[in-house]
């Protein structure tokens, strides 16, 4: 019976005590001038009437009060001798009888009924509330925070925090606050989740039924909490492991394509410092060219190491706007050695893009410079307009498309024709990758036809209103 009266809410219980005591009077008032022109009977089922609605609306022992009170009335004003608790009548004290038995039976089947309503309607909000605390834990990136704060909500609490034993004291180790839809009577109540986390509660005195709910919460809590903790510490070994992997593939790498440069270079200078050296004026004009050849390929590896960094650290912030491509191709192939040799097919009446004008032109001039590198003089870089994008494509007649996923074209520490990952610095392709993807813009490679490798990279376009292929 304590089930069933849990399940009804105070108010109701109220109402029912209320109806098992105030309907009997009043049928009983409005029935004494009629007793003599309704027969009995039909004066019992308007009291089993009574019965039914008292167990609707408060439950099983508000309408065995009710039975009682009715049963008496009936047979103080209703039956033969008036005024007194006998019955002369058998037949009135067989339909008491009956009327009490079936008064009993319908109140014990309306409250289960009531009851199993109430159950189900709790079951069902309970397992709605621990359907949305599974999800955050499986969708939130901070899933402790969200879940604790979903639990003010839900049972409107001032606060709620998820505590820690480190063997000396507790600590709270995620809190979260509300402001309740009403006011609340702060009182503190502690869920012992395990034996060293606990969850503690400010607000209103949680029913029966929420502490188990609650209880049910504090373990998701617990779990939403080692949830953020192992996504933390793999995000944490991941980035150890690709800076572990940036550093053994950079120091692989010194020993070629920054060894080279540095050996010209060292070499040129030298042979130009010593004395005892004599130069003719074409001699002295190709040791400096060579200097400044490998200046300025030591210069664009510095840079793209430096790039590559601000990729991998995610410190590259674009400051978009609108820009003209083919400004941005001129500053670009500035940088480029031998810039001379690449052939420009740039449409007319080009709509402007949305870039960052410094990231545009390192993106145009490393594929500048890796297409020189692996597809000698025959390189070109066409810009069309094609739907709403502005698409500038450098092409060579290189070796191609190395062997494997197409992806790795883009992958840091790999040159053209490497199957080992590791040879050779290979940053440009990687960074010029990243910077197009931070302006959110596209790049892919395909095969140039006839043979070489086709670099396209797609931005969208400020207005196309006026752009064309040419």
């Amino acid at each position: 019976m304590a089930l069933g009266r849990s399940a009804l809410s105070q108010a109701r219980r109220r109402s029912g005590w209320l109806a098992a005591y105030v309907l009997p009077a009043l049928f009983t008032v409005a029935f004494l001038p009629l007793k003599n022109h309704v027969a009995f009977a039909n004066i019992a089922m308007t009291f089993l009437l009574i019965v039914v609605v008292t167990a609707v609306v408060g439950g099983l022992l508000p309408a065995l009060a009710a039975v009682v009170l009715s049963a008496a009335l009936l047979n103080f004003f209703f039956t033969e001798p008036f005024h007194t608790p006998f019955i002369a009548d058998a037949e009135n004290i067989m339909t008491l009888t009956v009327m009490v038995a079936a008064a009993v039976l319908v109140a014990i089947v309306v409250n289960r009924s009531a009851v199993r309503a109430a159950e189900a309607e709790r079951a069902r909000r309970e397992a709605a509330l621990l359907f949305s605390f599974a999800r955050i834990i499986l969708f939130d990136d901070n899933p402790a925070d969200r879940l604790l704060a979903r639990i003010t909500e839900d049972f409107e609490l001032e606060s709620a925090a998820l505590e820690e034993f480190d063997g000396t004291h507790w600590h709270t180790t995620d809190h979260a606050r509300c402001q309740p839809s009403k006011p609340v009577e702060v009182k503190i109540q502690v869920v012992q989740v395990s034996p060293d986390v606990r969850l503690v509660v400010a607000g209103n005195e949680l029913a029966r039924d929420d502490w188990a709910v609650l209880e049910t919460a504090g373990f998701q809590a617990v779990l939403a909490l080692r949830h953020q903790r192992m996504s933390a510490t793999a995000a944490e070994a991941e980035r150890q492991a690709d800076a572990a992997a940036l550093r053994n593939a950079l120091l692989s790498a010194l020993g070629h394509d920054l060894r080279t440069p540095l050996t010209s270079l060292k070499t040129a200078i030298g042979s130009l410092q010593d004395e005892q050296l004599r130069f003719s004026p074409e001699d002295r004009r190709e040791l400096l060219s060579v200097a400044d050849e490998s200046a300025a390929q030591l210069s664009g590896l510095v840079d793209n190491l430096l790039d590559s960094s601000r990729l991998v650290t995610g410190a590259v912030r674009p400051n978009l706007g609108n820009l003209a491509v083919e400004d941005a191709i001129a500053r670009a192939l500035r940088h480029v050695t031998e810039s001379d040799s690449i052939s420009l097919d740039i449409a007319d009446n080009l709509p402007e893009i949305l870039a960052d004008g410094g990231l545009l032109e390192r993106v145009i001039a490393n594929l500048a410079d890796n297409a020189l590198r692996h597809g000698g003089k025959g390189v070109t870089i066409t810009v069309r307009a094609i739907s709403d994008d502005v698409v500038i494509s450098v092409a060579d007649h290189g070796p191609g498309l190395p062997l494997g996923p197409r992806d790795e074209t883009f992958a840091p520490f790999r040159r053209r024709g490497d199957r080992n990952m590791t040879t050779g610095i290979g940053l440009g392709m990687s960074v010029a990758k990243g910077f197009t993807e931070a302006m959110a813009g596209t790049i892919e490679v395909a095969e140039t036809p006839g043979g070489g490798l086709t670099v396209n990279c797609a931005f969208p376009a400020v207005e196309y209103a006026g752009a064309g292929e040419g």
